[in-house]
């Protein structure tokens, strides 16, 4: 609708994780370092945790774009299972493995099989792990299970798990002790705060061609406060903005009073973080 009227190449503020409007904050670029670091030095174990639309998706996006000849990924998006069997089969979905109609220990077999062929044609292979914080308690220690494929000091399969900040809750718990154990790289994802903020929204505005003057301070102030430094709703109040700054025919700057229009309308209530992580990813 605006993008024409802005003079943008896309639409700047979509809220689906895209790697090349990844702006990388101290809080991001330590993120991204420890994961290519975990994955670089074959640790066991990383975890990776942050607020619902806080990035964690995007920098899964980053480092599997970027292709490494001895490392082989795979992403469990999917991680609502109902039982270790469930789990394994979407492991399996994820490397393109056949898991149709098998049983737990012939899915365990295939899986082995090819970890063994990967290893011995000089790969390693690694297992994101998305939305970690709903797989609880059992099916986590599945996963620690798997780690036991590995044998010495080689370590052929290894996992980076990402998820909200219940993750880490559950990971702290006295039960989890023989799965954090085996954490190397243990990272939490903060929120922004409003320098960081101003940079991010300049940084998309540039993205796609636009002017990173468009939306003034005080206009972006607004923003942060009510989006509580998460992106994802950073995205969502830039982009009802602008919708509301083109009906308006503002081309030069988006000023506070529309920003303050889009709250009026939403009636103050834009999500609170415990609303959204109760909502879900969007």
């Amino acid at each position: 609708m605006y993008n024409q009227y802005y003079h943008f190449r896309d639409k700047p503020f979509c809220i689906s994780p895209d790697p090349d409007f990844l702006f990388l904050t101290q809080k991001h670029k330590k993120a991204l370092m420890l994961m290519r670091y975990a994955l670089a030095t074959q640790a066991g174990f990383a975890v990776i945790t942050g607020e619902v639309g806080s990035g964690k998706t995007t920098l899964i996006s980053k480092v599997i774009s970027q292709d490494s000849p001895n490392l082989t990924i795979g992403v469990v998006n999917n991680t609502q299972c109902t039982d270790a069997l469930e789990l394994l089969q979407w492991i399996l979905f994820a490397f393109n493995l056949d898991y149709s109609g098998k049983s737990h220990v012939e899915l365990y077999d295939t899986f082995t099989k090819f970890l063994i062929k990967e290893y011995s044609e000089g790969r390693n292979v690694a297992i994101i792990i998305d939305e970690a914080q709903h797989l609880g308690m059992k099916l986590l220690e599945q996963v620690r299970l798997l780690s036991n494929l590995n044998s010495g000091k080689h370590t052929a399969l290894q996992f980076l798990i990402v998820g909200q900040p219940e993750l880490r809750d559950q990971l702290a718990k006295p039960e989890f002790q023989q799965f954090t154990q085996r954490v190397i790289v243990d990272y939490h994802l903060g929120a922004l705060n409003f320098m960081e903020t101003t940079g991010y929204i300049r940084h998309r505005l540039l993205t796609v061609g636009g002017s990173p003057s468009l939306f003034c301070e005080e206009g972006m102030h607004l923003i942060w406060e009510h989006s509580g430094g998460v992106p994802r709703i950073i995205n969502v109040l830039c982009d009802l903005s602008l919708v509301y700054g083109y009906s308006a025919q503002l081309k030069d700057k988006i000023y506070p009073c529309i920003i303050k229009e889009v709250l009026h309308d939403k009636g103050m209530e834009i999500p609170t973080l415990k609303q959204v992580q109760k909502e879900g990813s969007m």
